[in-house]
């Protein structure tokens, strides 16, 4: 599927700018991914809908200023976010040192002035709260709002497949769930879901 044909059936209004640089980011994994290893997923078509898109899709059910995504990797969903929202201030922690490169090369090459990378685990970020603290693929619900709740002072939400039900009863004592959003995927089999979290 072709990213704008995409982006305009998750229902977003980006202008041609944001398509473009984020033609240019799926590039960039291409490119880094020969050597990197940052995603299994290598195919520019594949790219697309399992990363672009997917990270996409959250956006609508997503509001603030600034967010930060946790174990950030190839930059999944923050990069993604940060080039469709930005006015909002990113944050992408990364603990892995050649993953942290690549997302401060993307942020330069792409002219990201709202990206910041910080390189190191989610726990050792101090003194800093967000809007969104987002994450999806950093471990199971429970982990991640139980390590990342200290930097929360909007919303927890946690990117997930099909099954994800009882990883919920493994939540961190004051946290709750507020809301499960299904997310529909142009081009992507599977039920993907976006489970919202506030602090009690």
């Amino acid at each position: 599927m072709r990213l704008k044909e995409g982006v305009e059936s998750l229902g977003l209004d980006l202008p041609p700018r944001s398509i473009e640089k984020l033609e240019n980011y799926a590039a960039l994994i291409e490119k880094w991914n020969r050597v990197y290893n940052l995603t299994a997923i290598r195919e520019r078509e594949k790219i697309v809908t399992h990363h672009l898109l997917d990270s996409l899709s959250v956006l609508p059910c997503l509001a603030g200023r600034d967010f930060a995504d946790v174990g950030s990797g190839a930059g999944l969903p923050g990069i993604v976010m940060a080039i469709a929202r930005p006015e909002w201030e990113a944050v992408l922690i990364e603990s892995n040192s050649k993953k942290a490169a690549f997302l401060k090369q993307v942020s330069i090459e792409l002219g990201l002035s709202n990206v910041s990378v910080f390189e190191g685990r989610v726990e050792d970020l101090k003194e800093r709260q967000f809007d969104i603290v987002i994450s999806r693929a950093f471990a199971e619900t429970g982990e991640f709002a139980r390590l990342s709740m200290h930097l929360c002072r909007g919303c927890l939400a946690a990117m997930k497949g099909r099954r994800f039900e009882d990883e919920l009863s493994n939540l961190p004592p004051g946290v709750k769930v507020e809301s499960v959003f299904p997310l529909d995927v142009p081009g992507l089999e599977g039920k993907r879901h976006l489970v919202i979290m506030n602090l009690e």
